[in-house]
């Protein structure tokens, strides 16, 4: 069974021959630079770098929203009132974005459809994005000093949005997407349902539609404690959730239970990789349950770190094949 099959049938809920097995994030450069120096070939890359570990090709692009010349972000933001928005909108939000990505996508959605890789995108959310422009402390302020200017930005996203959707839909057909966001903390999240459903909400269910229209899977990506932000993103029409940070306390058991229709990607705890075989079986184990679920897909609940060596690396995939390769209870 190809790759993107495999994916197509693990969001439709029928019986596979397999899970699939991915690596959601890329790894760390400085993992790789330890890596590199204990044998990996420094000249692989993407998918050649996934098949030297034996895992499934995945390839994401990342739709940005910034044209050549815009101001570098900084910590505390480059904006802070509605004028220097208008000073910075000729930069944000430009078809010439896309008309630089057009031959790449070509060459990706060529490469998938003879590879049968998976293709999945990801956007800047509605969260993630106007924190870049305020600040990340601005940016909780924002909701109440500039509510006008914060729904103008998520209007002026949701247009470019659509028209890029449309644009990358010509070249490539993806499984997936994820809406970069990072709305939560290790305590929880970092707005109220309420704000979240007046600030956040209206565009999801302004964009979602179109994205569901093309058959492509609509998830969030957030680290931090999702558990209590959950029912907020069904009721959006967002179907999953990664990464599932284990040091924030996610147990993805327990989300595969309350919400058996969700989809779950990410999960193993990254702290135990460094510590060899025992240790990362013992956490297979731990997720047993929601790989069983036919809703989750086990993966490193962010970057591995670098002090995870290159044969524990190796350890942790061939594991996770394993555990991949019979997810269905006896």
């Amino acid at each position: 069974m190809r790759n993107d099959e495999r994916f197509r049938k693990f969001f439709s809920g029928e019986k596979l021959d397999r899970l699939p097995c991915i690596e959601w994030a890329t790894w760390w450069d400085k993992t790789l630079i330890s890596w590199y120096s204990q044998g990996l070939d420094s000249d692989l890359d993407g998918c050649e770098l996934k098949n030297e570990f034996g895992m499934d090709c995945d390839r994401q692009l990342w739709l940005r929203n910034l044209t050549h010349g815009y101001p570098v972000f900084k910590e505390n933001g480059i904006i802070s009132n509605e004028a220097e928005y208008e000073k910075l909108r000729p930069f944000l939000f430009g078809r010439e974005i896309l008309e630089v990505l057009k031959e790449d996508l070509r060459q990706i959605g060529e490469a998938a459809e003879k590879n049968g890789d998976v293709v999945w995108f990801t956007l800047s959310g509605y969260f993630w994005f106007p924190r870049e422009l305020f600040g990340i402390e601005d940016h909780l302020y924002s909701f109440y000093d500039y509510p006008e200017l914060y729904h103008r930005i998520c209007s002026d996203m949701t247009e470019y949005y659509l028209l890029a959707i449309d644009e990358l839909t010509k070249y490539v057909s993806p499984q997936f997407m994820t809406f970069a966001e990072d709305m939560s903390y290790n305590l929880g999240p970092m707005l109220s349902e309420e704000t979240f459903n007046t600030f956040i909400k209206p565009y999801y269910r302004q964009l979602i539609p179109n994205l569901k229209s093309k058959g492509i899977r609509v998830m969030i990506d957030s680290d931090g404690d999702v558990t209590k932000m959950i029912p907020w993103l069904t009721d959006a029409g967002i179907e999953g959730i990664l990464p599932l940070e284990r040091q924030a306390g996610v147990d993805v058991n327990e989300l595969t239970r309350q919400y058996p229709d969700f989809f779950f990607i990410g999960g193993f705890d990254k702290m135990v990789m460094k510590f060899g075989q025992e240790a990362m079986r013992n956490e297979f184990e731990r997720l047993l349950p929601a790989i069983q679920s036919g809703r989750y897909l086990p993966s490193v609940d962010h970057q591995t770190p670098p002090d995870v060596s290159l044969e524990n690396y190796k350890i942790y995939v061939r594991l996770m094949k394993e555990y991949c390769s019979n997810p269905y209870p006896n």
